[in-house]
Formats: C-alpha cells, structure tokens, sequence
C-alpha cells in the first residue's frame, strides 16, 4: 500500500482545523497548525507535499507564509483559501507564493475534496517530471564526458600512430605499402571520429551571430583540403559583394562537409577534376553552389543522402562515414536554411546550399 499523501493546514481558526481534519483524514495524513512559525516548523520535520493556508490571518497572510515556503518546499503544491474574489490577490498569490490552486470561503466540501486530488496529480506529474530531468542530466554530463574521451583520449593515441607511420615513411628501407593502408586508415578513423564531434558540437550549441568574410572561409577552407588531391582544380566565382553576418561555425562546417566529398568522390578516369564554388551573398540570404565532375550520385540515393549513417554504393569504392551529410543538414536545420541536390551518374554532383544572411539583425544589435 502506498503512503498517505501528507496535507498540511494553516488556519487561526481551530474549528476549521478540526472540520478540516475530521473530513479527510481517511484519505490523507492531516497535519494542522494555528500559527504560520508553528507550520513553518512542522515543515522542517516532515515530507509535505500538499500546502494548504487561509489567506486572512492575524500574524501574516497566506500569502506571505507560502511564500517563506518556497525556498525549504519547492516541490510543494500550494492551495490558498480565501473569503475574498479579488483578482488582484489571486495574481500576488500566483507570482509571490507560487500558489497552485485556490478556493473561496465557504468551501463546498465535495468541491474540495476534487482540487485536493487534482493537487495530488500535480504533486505526482511533478515528481516525474524532476526524474525525468535528473535522468536527462545524467545523461547529458554522460555525453559530456565521453564527447571528452573522445576528442582527447582516442585521437590523441591515433595523431601518435600517424607520427610515427609518417617517420617510418622516411626511411627508404621499409616497406611503405604497409605503411599506407596504416595511415590511410588512422586518416579514416580520425575523420570519423571528428564528424562524432562535430555533430555534438553543432546539436548542442545556440545559434552564434557574428560578421564573417565567405570568401575568405571558402578560400580558407580551399586551401586546407586541395592537398588531397593535387589534380583537383578549383575555380570560386563570387557574384556580389554584400556584407554576410550569421553562424560562422555551422557555415564552416557544412562548406568543409560539401567541399571535401567533392574533391573525395572524383572520378577515377579522368585526369582533371573541376570543383567549382559560386557565391551569392545577398543582404537577406546567402546562395552558395558547389558542383564537381565527379562520380555522381544514382537517382535512388539522393532522397537519402542526408540520413544518419546513410552510404550510398560507389562506384569509386570510398565509403564514408554517413555522417558528414546528416550533419550538414542538421546545421542548416539549426539556423533556418536548406540544401538541394542534383547529380548525373559520372558526370557530376550540385549542391545548392541556402544560408541566412542576417548582417541588418546584426547591424541592428550592434547599434543598439
């Protein structure tokens, strides 16, 4: 049998205790008091979930004393009993004393008994929910610590692996055929597990405004991938010159994202590979294109491409990870903008990415 819901009644009046008391006791445990230092210490020796004052008494109002409640009782439900209708103390009751129901004097007994239940329900909904947000806490300082290993404790051992892969490499007696399946797949693993990261980083992080350059970004960006491939040949076309303001970080990441499958997936026949980024930088929006000669992509994947962990097969034989596509759309998602694709089976792939442009919001807070 579960235990009695505790009620705890502040009244000046003992004949209202003692009805109070006779009428409920059956169903809950009644615990009363005459004087508001009287309940505040039955409030220190017992589990109340249930609060229940007059508003009028001679030392302070209900009011006042469920509102010295709130600190030592915060999961307390809080029932104020009034012989007035004045709205206005119903709002200083809702906002000072945190009161969850209330009822005019006289009460209708059945009436009260229905609003003590339904503080009951409140009491248990409540209760789940703080579980529930303590289930969600420690999950979420469990994700911290391992995004932590993750970042620190797995790549740091596979950044050694490379070093040495790198000097062994280096010395023209060993055999570097074994050497380049090792370093091929620590770049593999560390790729992975920078996507792991990244996804954290953009699912948990607000939306940032800051004024950046694109065309630097996507220069930046250029520079760092096109030593994967010395045969990739990029051409940047920037249309206008407008001033772009909005989240740098996730921009980053999905240029990265797109640029570097473009140069990845090339196609193996062809002796030059053309990745070609157009820019569109407009007050309100920006328009990024990004297309490739590369292997493409069939008709059936492009509906699925930015699913979680999603690998189309292809014909080059690389696999990715399936998440460098998800997150980018992910990050799109984050700040209200879009991705379309189009490809052609060894052909090619286009991307179309729109990315707010908000420099007038950011003009605006600056001023401000």
């Amino acid at each position: 049998m579960s235990e009695k819901i505790k009620i705890l009644y502040l009244d000046d009046e003992e004949n209202n205790l003692l009805a109070f008391r006779s009428f409920f006791r059956k169903d809950y445990e009644i615990i009363t008091a005459s004087m508001p230092d009287e309940a505040i210490k039955l409030l220190a020796e017992h589990p109340i979930q249930i609060i229940v004052t007059d508003q009028r008494m001679p030392v302070m109002s209900g009011v006042e004393f469920l509102e010295k409640t709130i600190e030592s009782n915060p999961d307390s439900i809080r029932l104020l009993i009034t012989g007035h209708s004045d709205i206005n103390l119903v709002i200083d009751a809702i906002n000072r004393g945190r009161v969850n129901k209330y009822i005019q004097k006289p009460w209708d007994w059945d009436k009260l008994r229905l609003i003590l239940e339904n503080c009951c329900d409140l009491y248990y909904k409540g209760q789940e929910l703080k579980l529930t947000n303590e289930e969600l806490q420690k999950t979420n300082d469990e994700l911290n610590r391992f995004i932590y290993s993750v970042s620190h404790d797995l790549r740091s051992p596979l950044m050694s692996i490379l070093g040495i892969v790198q000097l062994a490499k280096m010395d023209e007696t060993t055999n570097h055929e074994y050497f380049n399946i090792i370093e091929g797949s620590v770049n593999k693993l560390d790729k992975y597990v920078k996507s792991i990261i990244e996804y954290y980083q953009n699912s948990r992080s607000q939306e940032q405004l800051e004024k950046a350059d694109i065309n630097e970004i996507v220069s930046d960006i250029v520079e760092m991938l096109k030593n994967q491939d010395k045969n990739t040949e990029f051409i940047i076309e920037n249309v206008s010159n407008s001033e772009f303001a909005g989240d740098a970080f996730r921009l980053k990441v999905v240029l990265n994202n797109i640029i570097g499958n473009a140069i990845k997936y090339r196609h193996p026949e062809r002796e030059k590979h053309i990745v070609k980024i157009k820019l569109n930088i407009e007050p309100d929006m920006v328009y990024i294109t990004i297309s490739d000669t590369g292997i493409g992509i069939e008709s059936e994947h492009l509906d699925k491409i930015f699913q979680m962990f999603y690998r189309a097969q292809l014909t080059n034989k690389k696999q990715g990870s399936g998440l460098g596509l998800f997150i980018v759309k992910e990050s799109l998602n984050k700040v209200g903008g879009d991705i379309k694709v189009s490809s052609v089976l060894n052909e090619g792939t286009t991307f179309e990415i729109l990315f707010p442009n908000k420099i007038l919001q950011y003009k605006n807070q600056s001023s401000s």
